[in-house]
């Protein structure tokens, strides 16, 4: 019989798990218990400790609904969410726009709208426009690829906190046109804090971060054979864009609000220019999606069959 310490017990967690038929679930699940082990080891946790981490993860869960996400806004105000991101973005073999967060926000099933409609349906911010092409890496543009656009209004309120949830304003899906051209109307997004009155808010708090996002529109960008993209552009004259509080946003993706360019299709507009570059999908890509709608993520899952 194997003698247990606070060393030795690692292995023999280990060992028991060995027998894990699904080589994916064994090495991941052999990674968390080592470094989880080495973590209780380091900082010697104490039970009061283990404990208030237990009631944290079950207040993380019960804040959950099918409109808020609280366990991918932890992930996000840790920098799990940007990691992941950064690690998938190096599978890709050709240069493509930069990815950003997901977030907590998205929602499946908006309304579509025409090139040049506006997607502020009950919001009365600045108007501004946004217009430019999808293109793939030799700079052609990409047909009839699928566009989804969200963001936030004036008061930095995206429509599911000010607004019955199930209506949309501010969020919206669009073809490109033959070309690969897109441009929509909006109004000019306004930066907001992410939730604060649960438990992730607290932590924030209590780690003295502002828990503040920049401005940004956020886009969810595919074509058939194309890799999807999650990306968002951020207005540079925000005064968070270098701070962001879920470390979404990198330098090719920060964008300037320009007036008078003779290329928009509404000159008379503070518009943002951008081209967005699509990679070829690679053999078995899997969803570029770190997050989701929050109520798939709610709705109960039937069990697997054990491998």
């Amino acid at each position: 019989m194997r003698a247990i310490d606070e060393n030795t017990i690692t292995d023999a967690v280990l060992d028991q798990m060995a027998s894990t038929l699904d080589p994916r679930l064994k090495e991941i699940m052999a990674a968390a218990v080592r470094h989880l082990h080495a973590f209780a080891r380091e900082i010697a946790l104490t039970p009061q400790e283990w404990l208030e981490g237990i009631r944290f993860l079950t207040a993380v869960g019960q804040k959950c609904t099918s409109y808020r996400q609280e366990c991918v806004l932890l992930s996000d105000v840790l920098g799990l969410s940007s990691l992941v991101n950064l690690l998938n973005e190096k599978t890709a073999a050709e240069s493509h726009t930069d990815a950003s967060v997901l977030g907590p926000y998205y929602r499946e099933n908006s309304p579509p709208f025409e090139p040049g409609q506006s997607i502020a349906t009950r919001t009365h911010g600045q108007e501004i426009a946004v217009y430019g092409r999808v293109i793939d890496s030799s700079g052609r543009g990409i047909p009839r690829a699928t566009m989804q656009i969200w963001q936030t209004d004036e008061h930095g309120d995206y429509d599911m906190q000010r607004l019955d949830p199930g209506e949309m304003d501010l969020r919206g899906w669009c073809y490109t046109d033959p070309e690969g051209r897109y441009y929509f109307r909006s109004v000019r997004p306004q930066g907001y804090s992410i939730p604060m009155d649960g438990p992730v808010g607290s932590l924030v708090r209590a780690q003295k971060r502002h828990g503040l996002r920049p401005s940004h529109i956020h886009f969810l960008i595919g074509a058939p054979g194309y890799r999807e993209l999650v990306t968002a552009l951020y207005p540079n004259d925000d005064e968070h864009v270098g701070s962001d509080t879920v470390f979404g946003v990198t330098d090719s993706l920060v964008v300037k609000i320009t007036s008078g360019d003779p290329a928009s299709p509404f000159p008379d507009l503070p518009g943002v220019h951008y081209d967005f570059k699509l990679v070829a999908a690679g053999k078995n890509q899997l969803s570029n999606r770190v997050g989701a709608d929050p109520s798939r993520i709610t709705k109960p899952t039937e069990a697997q069959p054990s491998r």
